[in-house]
């Protein structure tokens, strides 16, 4: 993690099959490349959901989130405000993002935490 990280913005969604293809090239070619120019974004990584198996208490476990979006994206930013400027509302409207992708995403899901310590 960036070292000036204060806080972690999360965006994760699921994407109509049919559109995954584009979802994922306009998400790595435009929407975080964009987004990466806003004064206070220092990191992006993507992640899709994978099967988790733990041992939890001496047992293997399989543990399934329900409903849990299939995309998630996090977001490492210097402060909160870097979401409510200006720089930000443009570069999420930018691209073919707003109108040939996000009409095609559902289930979507945004948090920010603070980083705690440091």
């Amino acid at each position: 993690m960036n070292p000036k990280t204060r806080y972690l913005f999360t965006a994760a969604m699921d994407v109509d099959p049919d559109k995954e293809a584009l979802f994922n090239e306009v998400y790595d070619t435009e929407h975080v490349p964009e987004l990466m120019k806003v004064p206070g974004v220092l990191a992006v990584t993507r992640s899709t959901l994978a099967p988790l198996k733990m041992s939890i208490g001496g047992e293997l476990k399989t543990i399934v989130a329900e409903g849990e979006p299939k995309y998630s994206a996090v977001y490492e930013l210097e402060s909160a405000e870097v979401l409510t400027g200006s720089a930000w509302a443009k570069a999420v409207e930018l691209g073919r993002w707003a109108g040939e992708v996000r009409p095609h995403t559902r289930n979507r899901r945004h948090t920010l935490r603070r980083v705690m310590g440091g």
